[in-house]
């Protein structure tokens, strides 16, 4: 960072005070502060210490099923069976105490203070009193723990626990959701014609674009930029033309409110209920514990723990648990905290939404880490596995996608999944299994996924030094630092200090019936551990591109805290090759700035000495191919720097199959605001090998948007705004905020005035609103194309059928 006065924004929940271990030194930062400053205590001459080398293996040797805590490990640790019910509930209020007194655990770093930097801010307002649960947990006879759990063996009020589950194996969709397309296109047909004002008439439901949605991870603000931008689309008309939304972190969040029971499906009352409930941190002690402790909300809340706890004694229980509690409790609580309703506990519940096609269907999203284990390697080692395969897999980490829908959850790269109803079930060789003496449980709640969506605090010592590498690098004398520690990326990568929730591993037992490339460890943990899905990518766009949805149209709305940052269409290009998806537009996202020559030049200079003009034309090259690169970007004139993008950004991809091995050029940006012909744009969208038509909404600030309507701002706003910031107005106007800048818009900040919450959604609105023309003009093409192309292959078998006919 350099000189530059602008503070510190991480990505993830971090806390207002930054302690990390470098070396020898520390690193203190503040949440809002303008000066660095760097307590050296001695030369920092390597990452871990002596001391700390003697846990090498625990550092090194963490795969993806948590092992002990501190990594993303498998082995003994999830598959503990805790006993009888006595002592399960001891280990539950010992976790409780566990999370008081500290979160993660000093044993893979020298430095214990780590530890305020890697836990979550909302961590230190859990009340010390959080024993008065043990009262409500109890399993003594009438206790509220007790009758949940008689509850949970009623087939009245859970009748899943009927039904005998199976994994669904193959790369198709499953039959509940074909049978949803089928409604939803009927119902997208009529709203299409409104949308682009054609007669229903005219219009042949095989030429409907399907159309997706998708909105980022982000914590509540992408939860309420989310909500206004959805809310955008449905005014717009566009909403009820969608087939599919998907989400990351806190962009889950806002499908299970849309999808809820307190909504309605309806944007406006989502905006009232944020407004309603985001005046209070969601782990404010005194309004935390009431719900957790008073009826009827205890009950609401606490069922879903009592039901893992017990109905699955080898689940660990953590932060992220009580974490999906406290959202629960602050998010699908309505109003008055009375109005609650069992029925939006439960994900696949939301299928009596989809029943009549009337709404998108929502999909979920979570990763698991999978890391190779040293020990493995080693053993390949001694079985003559050759050595550079040995040295490619020991630095092979990859995250796999699972989605959640009100249908299914399910994995791509397994090629596997489970009905939504059974989730929470032991599966053994593909079928349900239960735990000697346990009845069959209910359906994983809703508040344990909630935790788990938005775990993004669950991320790797990798993903934290991002974080914080730019002041690192600003800071002079500390480049030294940042070169061992970007040395260590590979075990960084390896650690996970808070553990990843738990999730009973479907695939259990089922290798031979699985893809030859799904790794050997997911065959041998009892649990998954999942994770915020955007430690992989903040846009949920992997499940959109999976076979059988054929796509043609996704609209992201992008409110990431690193827009510019992290170019997370790009990231895309990578699973496209991978998985051979056809049509993706390469390319797309946000341009990088062009290297300066003395970086380009330390960039490309190989480890041996090589002549200046070989170095000069390597230069060349990489300039000719960085300016090619923006032919994305926006034109001369436009106020924004070369590099930048605008509120709306449009690209198409091809079919077309390569006939060389060279990297197909970037994607052309399309309707470009500044461009008045359209002309080239309307051709690129209907040619016959036209592929996927991506629409990036980002989430800038919008000097141009309109104020909102004049009010009296709540005394509450006022005394809030008053002791962060009195310089600053109570009442924020849409035009005036700056996602990138203002506090209150930070990924931990969890409080919203009512006022907030209205500058965001406006800000949403206005950005929409500048390319809402433009989203027009997308679909219109899309649905001329698929319309063109429906014609010509008609024409075609009519003709094949002429050919054919021979008279008698």
């Amino acid at each position: 960072m350099g000189a530059t006065t602008k503070p510190l924004r991480l990505r993830w929940a971090v806390p207002p005070t930054v302690l990390i271990a470098l070396g020898g030194g520390l690193l203190y930062t503040g949440r809002s502060q303008y000066n660095k400053q760097l307590l050296l205590q001695a030369e920092p001459t390597a990452l871990f210490s002596s001391s700390s080398a003697r846990n090498a293996g625990k550092l090194s040797n963490n795969s993806s099923e948590h092992s002990g805590r501190g990594n993303a490990g498998q082995g003994s640790r999830e598959d503990t069976d805790h006993g009888d019910g006595g002592s399960i509930w001891t280990s539950v209020m010992g976790k409780f105490e566990e999370v008081k007194q500290a979160v993660g655990s000093p044993e893979w770093i020298e430095l214990e203070h780590i530890k305020n930097y890697i836990t979550p801010d909302w961590t230190r307002l859990l009340p010390l009193s959080v024993q008065k649960l043990q009262r409500e947990l109890s399993m003594a006879r009438g206790s509220l723990a007790d009758d949940i759990w008689n509850e949970a063996h009623d087939p009245d009020l859970n009748p899943e626990i009927l039904r005998q589950a199976k994994v669904r194996v193959g790369d198709t969709l499953c039959k509940e959701e074909l049978a949803y397309r089928h409604k939803r296109q009927r119902y997208a047909t009529k709203a299409l014609a409104s949308y682009l004002d054609i007669p229903e008439s005219d219009i042949h439901p095989d030429d409907v674009p399907i159309i997706a949605m998708c909105g980022s991870g982000g914590g509540l603000r992408a939860l309420v930029a989310g909500t206004g931008s959805y809310l955008a689309a449905q005014e717009a008309g566009l909403w009820d033309c969608v087939t599919y939304t998907a989400g990351v972190s806190g962009s889950c969040w806002l499908q299970t409110l849309y999808h809820s029971s307190i909504t309605g499906r309806n944007f406006h009352k989502q905006v009232d209920h944020l407004k309603n409930r985001l005046g209070i941190h969601l782990a404010f002690p005194p309004a935390a514990l009431k719900l957790l402790t008073n009826a009827p909300t205890n009950k609401y809340l606490l069922s879903g723990l009592v039901e893992k706890l017990k109905g699955d004694p080898g689940a660990d229980f953590g932060l992220v648990d009580i974490y999906g509690m406290l959202l629960a409790a602050r998010l699908l609580v309505p109003k008055g905290e009375l109005g609650v309703s069992d029925r939006d506990l439960k994900l696949s519940n939301q299928r009596y939404n989809l029943a009549s096609g009337a709404h998108p269907l929502p999909i979920y999203t979570a990763v698991r880490h999978e890391i190779p284990v040293v020990e493995n390697l080693e053993d390949d080692k001694k079985r003559g596995k050759p050595e550079d395969l040995i040295k490619e897999s020991k630095s092979e980490a990859w995250f796999q996608w699972f989605e959640f829908t009100p249908y299914e959850f399910f994995c791509e790269e397994l090629s596997a999944g489970i009905p939504t109803w059974a989730l929470g079930r032991h599966f053994n060789g593909g079928f349900n299994v239960k735990p000697e003496q346990i009845s069959p449980i209910p359906e994983l709640r809703v508040p344990a996924l909630m935790g788990v969506w938005g775990s993004a605090f669950c991320a790797t010592l990798s993903h934290y030094y991002k974080e914080i590498r730019p002041v690192i690098k600003g800071i002079t004398g500390l480049g030294g630092v940042d070169s061992l520690i970007q040395g260590k990326t590979k075990d960084l990568v390896r650690v996970h200090p808070i553990d990843p929730a738990t999730i009973p591993n479907f695939v259990l037992g089922m290798k031979d019936q699985l893809p030859p490339s799904c790794p050997e460890s997911i065959f041998r943990s009892k649990h998954l551990r999942l994770m915020d899905a955007g430690m992989s990518n903040n846009l949920p766009i992997y499940p959109l591109l999976r076979p059988g949805r054929d796509v043609d149209v996704i609209v992201a709305f992008d409110a990431s805290a690193d827009i510019k940052r992290e170019n997370w269409l790009s990231v895309v290009d990578g699973y496209a090759r991978q998985r051979g998806v056809k049509g993706w537009p390469i390319g797309a996202g946000w341009p990088r700035a062009s290297e300066q020559p003395k970086e380009t030049a330390e960039t490309l200079r190989e480890p041996q000495n090589i002549s200046q003009q070989a170095l000069d034309k390597k230069i060349t090259e990489a300039q000719d191919r960085s300016k090619h690169h923006n032919n994305t970007t926006t034109p001369p004139g436009n106020n924004h720097p070369p590099t930048d993008l605008d509120y709306c950004n449009i690209w198409v991809g091809t079919t077309q199959e390569m006939v060389s091995g060279k990297e197909p050029p970037p994607s052309k940006r399309l309707f470009h605001p500044h461009d008045p012909d359209d002309s080239e744009s309307n051709f690129h969208l209907m040619r016959p090998d036209a592929g996927i038509a991506v629409v990036y909404f980002p989430f800038l600030p919008n000097p141009a948007a309109p104020n909102l309507p004049s009010g009296v701002c709540s005394s509450f706003s006022k005394s809030f705004s008053a002791a962060i910031d009195p310089s600053k107005p109570v009442f924020p106007q849409p035009g005036s905020i700056d996602p990138d800048v203002d506090d209150f818009l930070s990924t931990w900040n969890f409080i919203y005035t009512p006022e907030q919450i209205d500058s965001v959604v406006g800000l949403a609105r206005a950005n929409f609103a500048r390319g809402e023309d433009q989203v027009k003009r997308v679909v219109r093409a899309v649905y001329e194309r698929k319309k063109a192309d429906r014609l010509r292959r008609e024409e075609r078998d009519d003709r094949q059928r002429m050919e054919g006919f021979v008279p008698l």
